[in-house]
């Protein structure tokens, strides 16, 4: 009996006849073809799950089932869209792409006309403090009384006031989206930015009675003569020096204070490039962006951390060596060893600076790092007196590594570097520099009688841009220095330093062997050129003295000339006489100018302070003068006496090209650099 029952309940649950009969009632049908009663418990069992199987089979639910079962994989992808969508509304803040739009606050064409209104009725006036010059500013109220308004500088990318500015970054995507967006539309004028391509200002004024002339930048006038550009160039690493094979596949992290176009960075900047054509890994740390370098580090493929805390200490741990490029990065420094004790082991500090100040701002980690660089001996000297005083005592003697001029100049200036080729040989490039300094003096407007003198740096009371201006009025407003030199000047000029100064350039036997070629003292006018307007390391209060002063002398302001801050002063180089380092205080730590300066032939009048004694050589590749106000005279002149003697100049250049030949190039910098990594690098 049970088996039979068995049986029957197997052949129950393995039968399945149709449920669908021709009046559309669902029953089962038993082992012998009767309906199974609706409410024994075998058919309960059979058909308990057929109607979710036949939900299953309808449109559309057999997605819905594979969701209802998969859900991790739903919230997964919910979970990826949102996150999607969260970087990319990220990416168009961060990058800046129509931030207006992209808020709903309005579109482009709106946010043109206000900004274009708003600048035709209300004149741009700088706002700046005590630090910094914007870039972006045009205009500085000078209060004398005439309520003059001085047009100061203006970038040489910025586009006029009736043009929209598109940036320079900009994502591939987001052009497409807008050209799309403008079609149908009234086309607009739209300026592309460069840094490397100079735009035409016309809403700009050239000429300003209280300031002079605006002048420059002259790349496109470089490029056009020399049929050359440094952004052709590749790499110039003597791949066989010792340098090259010291840092060939290691890894360096260099620090830069800021992005200036002033010494320091520039001089990290080269270093940086050299060490990547050398074959060398290199990432940079940037603690301030202030400046205008970063297009320069990009066009250069130079990698910039964003990051200048943890990730950036990381990154140190793993390099080979850590350059830090200036005493301002003393904060980074301490940092980086607290996080990491044994970093300072790895850390070369080229300290750039000679004031206490940043002395006192770097001695609590001074005795922590591997090796300090300093500029020139009398920097090192100095730095070491300090020590001395605050019992900071040295992990290793320091090195002196004096800066070089960059191949880029002294391929222009004809000097024989890395750049030259069989088409632009030295003595072609002497030929092409000459035509370089005709066109740009036709620029300028300037005669071959006038005399340029150049003095290109950040405008700061340091650099005594003032009391050059003042040995200016003296030379130019006084007929009793544009007599010549007699009697009447010793009367004239009762300063005793100026007197002597004056007598031992005539006791001089090699001058007055120059002086007998020239015997008629030719007529000239003085030109002062200023630069570089525009920096982020001009001083406002200092700018506002130097536009009062000269808005207070017409006939001086007539004769000076202001340039803004750029990296091609090949240019400038060429077209100028004589140059000039007016720096106050303890003197110009080094004055890399001084020896670019020197490599384009011009003689140097420079200060009695610093690194500039070491550098120029006083009746022989200029003339030196007191620091401070007393110097102001002697300053004027020298200036008068360059200005009557211009075989005296031709002489004094070319003395100061040949030392520059012997000591200041770039193979003899890299040479004494390599021994400092050489010592300080861990060689595995």
């Amino acid at each position: 009996m049970e088996e039979s029952t068995l049986r029957t309940d197997l052949h129950v649950n393995t039968s399945r006849q149709s449920p669908l009969r021709p009046n559309g009632n669902l029953k089962s049908m038993g082992s012998a073809g009767r309906t199974t009663p609706r409410n024994s418990p075998t058919y309960k069992r059979l058909n308990s799950s057929r109607t979710p199987r036949r939900e299953g089979r309808g449109s559309g639910g057999g997605r819905f089932q594979w969701f209802r079962s998969n859900r991790l994989v739903y919230w997964l992808l919910l979970i990826t869209l949102w996150t999607y969508l969260g970087f990319y509304v990220q990416s168009r803040w961060a990058h800046g792409i129509n931030k207006d739009e992209f808020l709903g606050f309005g579109g482009r064409n709106r946010i043109a006309e206000a900004k274009s209104s708003q600048e035709n009725n209300n004149p741009r006036v700088l706002l700046g403090n005590e630090s910094s010059l914007d870039v972006n500013s045009s205009t500085i109220h000078v209060e004398d009384g005439k309520g003059i308004e001085v047009v100061l500088a203006k970038k040489e990318y910025e586009a006029s006031n009736n043009q929209s500015v598109v940036p320079k970054k900009k994502e591939k995507r987001s052009v497409r989206r807008q050209r799309g967006r403008g079609r149908g539309r009234k086309k607009s004028k739209i300026e592309v930015v460069r840094d490397d391509v100079e735009v035409e200002e016309p809403d700009v004024p050239k000429r300003n009675t209280s300031y002079g002339l605006l002048v420059g930048p002259f790349g496109t006038t470089e490029d056009k003569v020399l049929e050359w550009s440094p952004e052709k160039r590749s790499g110039t690493c003597d791949r066989k020096g010792a340098f090259a094979r010291l840092v060939w596949s290691r890894k360096f992290v260099l620090i830069f204070h800021e992005l200036s176009m002033t010494g320091a960075p520039l001089s990290m900047l080269e270093l940086a490039s050299e060490l990547l054509s050398c074959g060398a890994t290199v990432s940079v740390v940037v603690l301030s962006r202030k400046g205008g370098l970063m297009p320069e580090l990009n066009k250069r493929r130079i990698k910039v951390l964003d990051d200048k805390a943890d990730f950036s200490f990381k990154t140190a741990m793993k390099a080979d060596l850590v350059i830090a490029g200036s005493a301002v990065c003393a904060s980074w420094i301490d940092q980086y060893i607290t996080r990491f004790p044994a970093g300072g082991s790895q850390i070369v500090w080229w300290i750039m600076e000679n004031r206490r100040e940043y002395f006192d701002r770097s001695k609590i980690v001074l005795d922590r790092v591997k090796m300090l660089v300093f500029l020139s001996e009398s920097q090192a000297r100095q730095w070491q007196t300090w020590c001395e005083g605050e019992s900071i005592k040295l992990r290793s003697p320091p090195a002196v590594v004096e800066l070089s001029v960059n191949d880029e100049l002294a391929f222009v200036a004809g000097i024989p570097c890395s750049l030259n080729s069989p088409s632009s040989s030295p003595e072609k490039m002497v030929e092409k520099k000459q035509l370089l300094r005709d066109s740009v003096r036709r620029e300028m407007g300037l005669s071959d009688s006038d005399m340029l003198v150049m003095s290109l740096s950040s405008i700061n009371p340091g650099k005594g841009q003032l009391l050059l201006l003042e040995s200016a009025k003296l030379l130019i407003e006084h007929d009793d220095l544009q007599k010549g030199r007699n009697s009447d000047v010793d009367r004239d000029l009762s300063d005793l330093a100026g007197k002597h100064h004056l007598r031992s350039l005539l006791q001089d036997t090699h001058l007055r062997r120059v002086l007998s070629y020239s015997a008629v003292a030719q007529e000239s006018n003085l030109k002062v050129l200023v630069g570089s307007v525009g920096s982020k390391s001009n001083k406002v209060p200092y700018v506002k003295e130097l536009l009062g002063f000269l808005s207070r002398h017409s006939n001086l302001s007539k004769s000076v000339l202001w340039t803004p801050a750029t990296t091609r002063v090949a240019s400038l180089y060429s077209a100028a006489d004589v140059y000039v380092i007016n720096s106050q205080g303890i003197g110009e730590t080094f004055g890399r100018v001084t020896i670019e300066a020197m490599a384009f032939s011009l003689p140097v009048l420079g200060t009695e302070a610093g690194g500039t004694i070491e550098i120029v050589e006083n009746n022989v590749t200029g003339l030196l003068h007191p620091v401070g106000r007393p110097g102001s005279r002697v300053l004027a002149e020298n200036l008068r006496f360059l200005i009557e003697n211009p075989e005296v100049r031709k002489e004094m250049g070319m003395k100061g090209r040949q030392k520059v030949e012997r000591k200041y190039l770039k193979k003899h910098m890299y040479k004494k650099f390599g021994e400092v990594l050489y010592k300080c690098m861990q060689i595995k």
